[in-house]
């Protein structure tokens, strides 16, 4: 059983992995956690994913169950996992693998910890249109909900795998991050968020897999569909 699993959705990220992935291990292997690499990628993924898990022992490519949707690549990355710890992170390069450490540093002080845009230090390379959008999503979620953090939207968090594990999850878009914060607090209010600063790198080779109008949609369809439950 490793002490932490780093679970990364993946879908044609190839090009980014193969760069992402050394600097990973490097800083893991540096820092001498106890840990393993789990890449969900499609079943109709294309490229040389399955290829990166003969990079080094603790890699390993899981195909996203049952279907091939985010959520799924969530929800099967939650129930293969065996650590104590789970840190999502995306596969684009966005995410500093480096900064994997300062988030393991604030594992005593809360139960979920959040590399944020949005407390003072954090910032993305986003431009003014989805700024504004993201802002508002999490503003949204952040008051409906009543969930106590400011980046809700984010996946680059780390969870303490205990908390995850009873949950019901049904999303199956990226809304599915704030699925799992606001049904978490719902299972045990004691539950704690702590925020550190976080300034979102640009994606590195590619295009984001994200369709704006399918995203703002999911988004809102699930605010009201958590808030009436």
């Amino acid at each position: 059983m490793s002490n932490i699993d780093i679970i990364i959705p993946a879908y044609e990220e190839y090009e980014n992995l193969q760069l992402l992935l050394p600097r990973i291990i490097t800083v893991l292997d540096t820092a001498g956690l106890d840990y393993r690499v789990m890449l969900m990628d499609r079943v109709t993924s294309t490229d040389k994913t399955p290829e990166l898990q003969l990079l080094h022992p603790k890699v390993c490519v899981f195909n996203r169950y049952p279907t091939d949707s985010y959520g799924d690549a969530v929800r099967h990355g939650i129930r293969q996992s065996e650590a104590e710890y789970m840190l999502f992170m995306d596969a684009d390069g966005s995410h500093d693998p480096e900064f994997i450490l300062r988030l393991l540093e604030q594992k005593k002080n809360g139960e979920i910890i959040i590399a944020s845009r949005y407390v003072e230090g954090g910032g993305s390379h986003n431009g003014p249109v989805l700024k504004f959008m993201s802002m508002l999503v999490n503003l949204s979620y952040r008051v409906i909900l009543q969930i106590p953090a400011k980046d809700v939207s984010n996946s680059f968090k780390l969870y303490k795998s205990d908390i995850l594990k009873p949950l019901l999850l049904k999303c199956n878009n990226f809304d599915i991050i704030e699925e799992i914060l606001y049904k978490t607090l719902k299972v045990n209010k004691k539950i704690r968020i702590v925020e550190i600063p976080y300034f979102f790198k640009e994606r590195i080779h590619g295009n984001t897999k994200r369709d704006l109008i399918s995203f703002s949609f999911s988004f809102l369809y699930t605010l009201i569909r958590l808030r009436l439950s």
